[in-house]
């Protein structure tokens, strides 16, 4: 649909734009909804007006826009006449001149509830430079607390946007792409929308690392004949065992996600030939008349378990504990005809659409009203309620402690009434103790798991019986944070923290912005990452904490007599390269990072140049990047372009919190070398060390800047670091240094 709209005549793209609505129209009417038709037209017809004459970067009307959306929940999130009246107006508000009281007036309350927890806000609570994009994610929950349907129509306008995000630039590709990976694809996974987050997932992928994409589906494709055959060996058998039941069922090869087969090769350090469990079974069953789900499931089991031989340690019932997304089935992993595992995944034809559709198509299953429908997801958002309420102005930490919450595997624990409990894998008895109240949390000092006395920091595994033990002198410590893995937890130890720490922090703060004073340095980002490194802590608060409660102390850096490490800071700062106004002067032998005259035009590709006249980049260190590697940039607070690898976890968070500061950038004119690390495992044997070093020094020609080797019995382990111009350089010494007797495995270490 999307290069439809270029070359039509009015009347044509007047012609797509009714075909459109009327499928979208079809496809509500045949579902099992009420059938609220005359609603959903006037909401149309009232977008269609309201965005008259605006196109779309592609080109075509905007129209189709909100009727895509519309589509996608009414189609793959089986919601229903509200929602769908909601995704056509979705962008009224925010684009014309319409408000939330002309859509209230038009469709009521509650349609004009969900368009307004949807519409974007400009500013946000974080400060001058923060995220607005993270203040928006804020909001967007908050109105989810209330309304469920907001956060799942804006992941149909997110599904809409990275399926059409062709027709955008490079830069905003990266924005979204890294946006929707980091946030969004974590948030269809909590709500049980499978096969939305594997899509977004996949999508965002293709956007990020093109040639990967590209390189991982031709070799799915290459490989499509052996892998269907291997499948028909395997199924055939189940398949005629099944149809002797008179079962009336699906049963289909899954294929991994190319996202999710890279992951795995990036993870495992292996190539595509290793991965083994490219596909997975699903027997979808529609349960016979006088037969229980859980019964039928087991049945199914039984029968695969007598044709191969189970892993044991990979069965997984999610059916007696369904997870907190709703999602039920049951796993078994087989030993197949060819000596590989594959995975089957059993569910009954409801467990498949609620795997599926999520929360919404538990809808669909409940006979009540319409709050009892959405109760499914009263226990989740309780679970992030705290993060919403805290009032942490740092845009980062928010999405940070958001995406712990979201990505978090999960494990079952019981309290001594027999109550369940979903918790985090990882989770502690200081974790139960704040997940059951912040007092309880607060006042800990030890649990019994099991009816055995055990310290706060205890792990628990699932199945566990917790007993949480208090004391009313008990108080809340900072190292408490480390015991702790749920973000709930962190979210109420870090509010009661800096409630009790608020008056040293302030008093902190002032003796710090007299010291830069008394000294005339102008603070900026460099600046507080050497004063931070200078004290060994991690954050503003916990440096001005410190200098607050007297722990540490200024006087001691300025005082050079006072040890032989505490020298002066000023002149610390002096020496690695800050003058007095704060800005960082270039080292010697290095080039200064030039910075552009004028604003950086963001909506261009960045050429990265770097030879004997110029720098106009700097690498970060969090990641380390080489030319040849797919990066982006980001421009910081002095202006200055930093390069990160686009699979850096820090380049993640800037993505999702920062993007109109995120670059488009290409590699050019580069002639520097950089350091790159790679680590070589294998047999050992005497002389290996300098026949590899004799390899890479004389042979290949590359400057070696570390190595460390150890050996333990047969096997050694080294890391090697060298100076290199790119990722071919890197490319070209592992593949060499693999064909050396003994050598098992070369890669490089990010």
């Amino acid at each position: 649909m999307e290069t439809k709209a270029y070359n039509l005549t009015p009347e044509q793209e007047e012609q797509l734009v009714e075909n459109e609505f009327r499928d979208l129209l079809a496809g509500y009417i045949s579902s099992n909804h009420r059938k609220k038709v005359e609603i959903i037209e006037r909401a149309y017809a009232f977008a269609k007006e309201a965005h008259k004459g605006v196109r779309r970067r592609s080109g075509e009307p905007y129209i189709l826009h909100p009727i895509a959306v519309a589509k996608i929940a009414s189609r793959e999130m089986g919601l229903g006449s509200t929602s769908i009246c909601a995704a056509l107006l979705h962008d009224v508000v925010e684009d014309t001149e319409f408000t939330v009281s002309d859509i209230e007036q038009h469709f009521g309350k509650k349609i004009a509830e969900i368009v307004a927890g949807l519409t974007k806000i400009s500013g946000g609570i974080f400060g001058d430079k923060a995220s607005a994009q993270a203040e928006n994610f804020r909001k967007l929950l908050l109105t989810m607390s209330q309304d469920i349907r907001v956060v799942l129509l804006k992941m149909a306008d997110r599904l809409h946007n990275m399926r059409t995000l062709g027709s955008m630039a490079p830069n905003k590709q990266y924005k979204i792409a890294g946006e929707t990976l980091y946030i969004y694809a974590p948030l269809a996974h909590r709500l049980g929308l499978f096969a939305i987050k594997t899509e977004l997932e996949d999508l965002s992928f293709k956007y990020e690392h093109p040639r990967e994409y590209a390189r991982i589906t031709a070799l799915l494709k290459g490989s499509e004949e052996d892998r269907e055959m291997c499948y028909n060996n395997f199924a055939a058998p189940i398949h005629e065992r099944l149809d002797a039941m008179g079962l009336k069922y699906e049963a289909k090869a899954r294929l991994k996600s190319v996202y999710s087969i890279w992951r795995k090769m990036e993870s495992k350090h292996i190539p595509f030939e290793e991965v083994y469990d490219l596909y997975a079974m699903r027997i979808i069953f529609d349960c016979p008349e006088g037969v229980g789900e859980k019964e039928m499931c087991y049945r199914i089991y039984s029968l695969l378990t007598d044709l191969y031989r189970p892993h044991p340690e990979r069965i997984r019932d999610w059916i007696a504990v369904p997870k907190a997304n709703g999602y039920q089935a049951l796993h078994v992993t087989l030993m197949g005809p060819d000596g590989n595992w594959i995975e089957v995944q059993i569910r009954s034809r409801r467990m498949d659409e609620i795997a599926e559709k999520g929360f919404a198509a538990h809808w669909k299953y409940k006979i009540g009203g319409e709050g009892e429908e959405e109760s499914e997801l009263t226990v989740w958002l309780r679970t992030i309620k705290d993060i919403l309420d805290d009032p942490n102005p740092n845009a980062i930490d928010f999405l940070d402690t958001l995406k712990l919450n979201l990505f978090a595997s999960e494990i079952v624990v019981f309290t001594p009434k027999g109550e369940l409990l979903t918790l985090a894998a990882g989770a502690t008895v200081l974790d139960v103790a704040y997940t059951l109240h912040s007092e309880i949390g607060n006042h800990c000092i030890a649990g019994k798991v099991n009816h055995k006395l055990v310290p706060l920091s205890q792990k628990l595994n699932s199945g566990d019986q917790v007993e949480v033990l208090t004391s009313q002198s008990q108080t809340p410590k900072p190292e408490w944070m480390s015991f702790l893995s749920t973000a709930k937890a962190k979210t109420r130890l870090r509010k009661e923290l800096r409630r009790e720490q608020q008056p040293f922090i302030e008093d902190g703060r002032k003796i710090f912005e007299r010291f830069l004073k008394d000294n005339n340095i102008t603070l900026n980002n460099d600046v507080m990452t050497k004063i931070l490194g200078t004290y060994h802590v991690s954050s503003r608060e916990e440096l001005f904490l410190r200098l607050g409660t007297g722990e540490a102390s200024i006087d001691d850096y300025l005082n050079v007599n006072t040890s032989r490490s505490a020298r002066s800071l000023v002149s610390r700062l002096l020496r690695l390269g800050f003058g007095g106004n704060g800005k960082k002067k270039p080292s010697a032998g290095q080039l200064p990072v030039s910075v552009p005259a004028g604003k950086i035009n963001t909506k261009e590709t960045y050429i990265l140049r770097y030879n004997d006249d110029e720098r106009n980049f700097y690498l970060s260190d969090c990641c380390r990047p080489l030319p040849g590697d797919d990066v982006m940039g980001f421009i910081n607070d002095e202006g200055v372009v930093e390069i990160h690898s686009l699979t850096c976890p820090r380049a993640q968070v800037l993505k999702a919190s920062y993007g109109p500061r995120i670059l488009a950038v290409k590699w050019e004119h580069v002639t520097e070398k950089f350091p790159a690390t790679v680590r070589i495992e294998g047999i050992d044997r005497h002389g290996i060390l300098q026949e590899l070093t004799r390899l890479i020094s004389t042979a290949l020609d590359i400057d070696i800047r570390s190595l460390n080797i150890q050996a333990r019995e047969e096997v050694f382990t080294c890391d090697l670091t060298v100076k290199v111009a790119s990722t071919d350089d890197v490319d070209s010494l592992c593949s060499k240094v693999l064909k050396i007797k003994g050598v098992r495995r070369a890669d490089r270490v990010r």
